[in-house]
């Protein structure tokens, strides 16, 4: 193996101490990150950039009663570390009281999450990722197509260290690559991609072999008319839509009346089934299909959270203080979530539809609505009709407007969950875990020439 471009565990706890030692506040934490980040782009069939990149960053939080300010370094011979030290308490003695302020944790319990760290994607090379990336851009050139993309890899530690005793250190790697593949003429698009903590986990040539696919097969689209139609959607579009509602489960905006969340009259929705009961939504640090952060910023230990149950809200993410407000203790967080599926296949889903639309993955999704969870976006890379089982001709994109509370209200038949790329940009994102959807009344309200 070798050395990791990264602060060691022991190295780590050596700068901590260092710096909490030359704390003079009532309260100091430190935050240290030390990461190695690569990455690839590729257009018109050819690489355009690459490029690796190690950092390390600390930042120091002082407080003096309830007044709180930070400061950050990235230099950590001794002088350094002494000067951010008092440039944060410098600081927190002009910063405004702050009456939130929870103070500094002391010692805490974390799941283990080393499985979320692999030397195959530690010790990735460049010259690995252009072999990656040329099992696309052949089969595009092949067909006369032409592929772009981003792989992009991340492998570091986290710590976390307190003036209480609190001392966490977490390792992790992870990988994201996504392919858009077009046709000369510039009518057909087609996309694939998914994130994985493995290196070796990842099948370029599998997901090039998609994009390629769906551009032949989305030449020419045809118009169809907007409206409420039934759709199978594919996971990275569940994942898209899904996503929107798992951002929404902070405890305190649905408490103060300010989220989907709310309940009428006060309070939240914990206790209530307000999906289709087949839905089933957890996240766990822990579970290797979704490794997630086993602490967050402040020390806060994460764990397994159910947070929908047969379709009934379990849970919400009670951040320390709003805890502390309704005497409860804290909440895990949904850094990464597994949604359950069925055992239908896409196929199936197909032939089961007399008209309806197959949808690849969303891009431009804005919100709408925060209080109804109602966003509007854009279908993308692939949108076909479906007529009496069969894929009968690509469509031209469409902007829809929805909410993922009614698309899953509104399930017909659910797949096996896959892990996806979860977010709307190629960088690096949460682990998530979703299955293929067949929705009814999925509304969209116009046509776009956009391909």
């Amino acid at each position: 193996m070798a050395e990791q471009p990264f602060m060691s565990e022991e190295e780590a706890r050596r700068i901590t101490d260092r710096v909490l030692s030359l704390s003079q506040a009532d309260h100091c934490r430190v935050n240290l990150t030390s990461a190695m980040d690569g990455n690839t782009r590729f257009a018109r069939n050819q690489m355009s950039t690459s490029g690796d990149i190690t950092n390390s960053n600390l930042t120091v939080t002082s407080a003096f009663g309830q007044r709180v300010a930070s400061s950050t370094t990235n230099r950590f011979d001794d002088a350094s570390l002494e000067q951010v030290v008092r440039t944060s308490e410098e600081l927190a003695r002009l910063a405004p009281e702050d009456p939130e302020y929870m103070g500094e944790m002391g010692s805490q319990t974390y799941p283990n999450t080393r499985g979320s760290y692999y030397e195959s994607t530690a010790e990735l090379e460049p010259e690995e990722r252009a072999r990656a990336i040329a099992q696309v851009t052949e089969q595009a050139v092949a067909e006369d197509l032409i592929s772009t993309g981003f792989l992009v890899h991340r492998s570091g530690a986290t710590c976390v260290a307190t003036s209480e005793g609190l001392f966490a250190y977490g390792l992790d790697s992870r990988v994201n690559f996504t392919t858009t593949v077009r046709t000369e003429d510039g009518t057909g698009s087609g996309w694939s991609g998914t994130s994985v903590n493995d290196w070796n986990d990842l099948n370029t040539s599998e997901l090039g072999s998609i994009a390629v696919q769906k551009a032949i097969q989305s030449r020419e689209p045809r118009d169809v008319e907007p409206g409420r139609w039934t759709v199978v959607m594919e996971p990275t579009a569940v994942g898209n839509m899904v996503n929107l509602m798992m951002n929404q489960l902070a405890a305190r905006a649905a408490d103060e009346g300010r989220s989907f969340f709310s309940a009428p009259g006060g309070g939240n929705k914990i206790g209530e089934q307000f999906i289709d009961s087949r839905v089933n939504i957890h996240s766990d640090p822990e579970d290797p299909s979704i490794y997630s952060t086993p602490f967050n910023n402040s020390g806060l230990p994460n764990r397994r959270t159910i947070w929908v149950r047969d379709g009934t809200l379990q849970e919400l993410n009670y951040d320390r203080y709003w805890a502390q407000h309704n005497d409860r203790e804290p909440t895990g967080f949904p850094s990464g979530w597994y949604m359950a599926g069925g055992s239908d296949t896409l196929e199936e889903m197909i032939a089961s539809t007399e008209r309806g639309l197959l949808l690849t993955r969303f891009w431009y999704i804005r919100s709408v609505d925060p209080r109804t969870i109602l966003f509007t976006g854009l279908t993308r890379d692939g949108t076909f009709l479906i007529e009496n089982g069969r894929i009968t001709h690509p469509v031209k994109n469409l902007r829809w407007n929805e909410t993922p509370i009614f698309m899953l209200n509104n399930i017909e038949m659910m797949g096996a969950p896959v892990r996806i790329s979860s977010g709307e940009s190629a960088g690096l994102t949460p682990a998530v875990v979703v299955p293929p959807l067949k929705v009814r009344d999925f509304t969209f309200t116009s046509i776009s020439d956009a391909i």
